[in-house]
């Protein structure tokens, strides 16, 4: 079998770029990187998605996530807590989608 035939799936030779990439500046230091996504909650908080391609043809998805929190110290733990652990379920859904396909 060649070394093409053992390429990930979704890889792309050195210097191409996959259809979903913004090329441009986004991309640099053997990475591919897509226009990123902006989610936003007013007054709650956002979210900005980004996929990413690294050199050896993996992919994965770039979430930065900012959210409003509370004046009250206790009470920004306790939201703090409730996004980690919604978080955890964010990851975990995405890893069963995966196992499923």
């Amino acid at each position: 079998m060649s070394a093409l035939n053992h390429r990930r799936i979704g890889a792309v030779r050195r210097g191409e770029h996959p259809a979903w990439c913004a090329q441009g500046h986004r991309c640099g230091l053997g990475e591919h990187r897509g226009a990123p996504l902006t989610v936003e909650v007013p007054g709650l908080g956002r979210a900005v998605l980004t996929r990413v391609q690294d050199a050896d043809g993996r992919e994965h998805a770039e979430v930065r996530l900012t959210v409003a929190l509370d004046a009250d110290d206790l009470t920004a733990r306790v939201q703090l807590g409730g996004v980690v652990r919604d978080l955890k379920a964010v990851i975990g859904r995405a890893a069963n989608v995966r196992r499923a396909a």
